[in-house]
């Protein structure tokens, strides 16, 4: 239609669809559903619909059966789009590797200050650091947990950096090398030095979850402290401090979960134990470290039976990592 103009750019092997859209519209229910609509037509490749947990094209998003019942914003100006459903709300991978390649794709085309505006997940202070690097600030984001339905002169919009079909553990193992690349090289000038350790043990008792817990890991802590480590809780550094720690990191140790997002900011050869469940599914780790060239394993730890998940489902036997340091 002439409405929608159609651009195509190429990053390594990967093709990505950009879009404009004249009087455009965003809907989303801020979990699996987001319609990019012109006129009355859901555009494909930049709308998103995860049926549970597995991607499908746009017959099935919810505003086909349910419509789009919410009050519409009307936004005055360009209007970029970074939302894709709950994952890339507030999880830390997600908005590193998802997230933040649009705006990597999106400075092809645009000079980012002649955006207006971002629409956006609500932004956690984390995040809000993250998009000062690409002079994105506050009062250029619109909140789409707010705002579920906006329309706006221009929306602007770019297909999803890598997920494409099925679910989505099973394409990340698949992320491609430029992401790691260019979103290292966007942030890794920006390290904020402090007084920490080179050899650092990840303390994932700061995440909500229980999964890749620790059950062990007040002897495990102990045994690491005895072995010169410190012991970091990733999330309450602030960003940049993070990208520090990881660039000074000579060995890294922890269990599997966001933080290792971080090892993009590592050193090549820096060893890294990433503690396992052996049954677990995701392998984007070994991927960024195969790309960024690091000394890495997976510690495999084996299958509990429920009675033993007590606050965790990995037992790390002490002789295990002390064979592996």
């Amino acid at each position: 239609s002439n409405n929608v103009k159609f651009k195509e750019v190429i990053k390594g092997k990967y093709k990505y669809k950009f879009f404009e859209i004249i009087n455009g519209r965003i809907f989303t229910d801020y979990v699996e559903n987001v319609a990019i609509i012109n006129k009355n037509q859901i555009l494909d490749y930049v709308s998103y619909q995860q049926v549970k947990g597995e991607l499908k094209d746009p017959s099935f998003n919810c505003v086909i059966r349910g419509g789009t019942p919410k009050f519409k914003k009307k936004i005055v100006g360009k209007v970029f789009s970074l939302i894709q459903g709950a994952s890339g709300n507030n999880n830390y991978f997600h908005w590193m590797f998802d997230i933040l390649p649009r705006l990597i794709i999106l400075e092809k085309f645009y000079d980012i200050k002649d955006i207006d505006y971002f629409y956006c997940a609500q932004i956690k202070q984390w995040q809000l650091s993250t998009l000062t690097i690409f002079n994105i600030g506050k009062d250029k984001l619109i909140d789409s947990n707010s705002h579920r339905h906006i329309c706006a002169d221009k929306i602007l919009a770019v297909s999803h950096p890598w997920y494409k079909k099925g679910f989505i553990l099973n394409e990340a193992k698949n992320l491609p090398s430029w992401i790691i690349e260019e979103v290292s090289s966007k942030f890794d000038s920006h390290a904020k030095k402090f007084e920490c350790n080179d050899k650092i043990f990840i303390d994932r008792r700061e995440s909500a979850f229980n999964h890749c817990q620790i059950i062990n890991d007040e002897e495990v802590k102990n045994f690491l402290k005895k072995k010169g480590f410190g012991i970091y809780r990733v999330g309450e550094l602030n960003f940049f401090e993070q990208i520090y720690l990881f660039q000074n990191a000579k060995i890294i140790v922890g269990a599997h979960g966001a933080a290792f997002a971080n090892l993009i900011f590592c050193k090549s050869n820096t060893k890294v134990l990433d503690i396992i469940p052996e049954n677990h599914p995701n392998t984007v780790d070994e991927k960024i470290a195969k790309i960024k060239n690091l000394d890495f394993r997976f510690v495999k730890t084996k299958e509990l039976n429920d009675e033993e998940k007590i606050n965790g489902d990995i037992f790390l036997p002490i002789n295990k990592i002390e064979s592996l340091l």
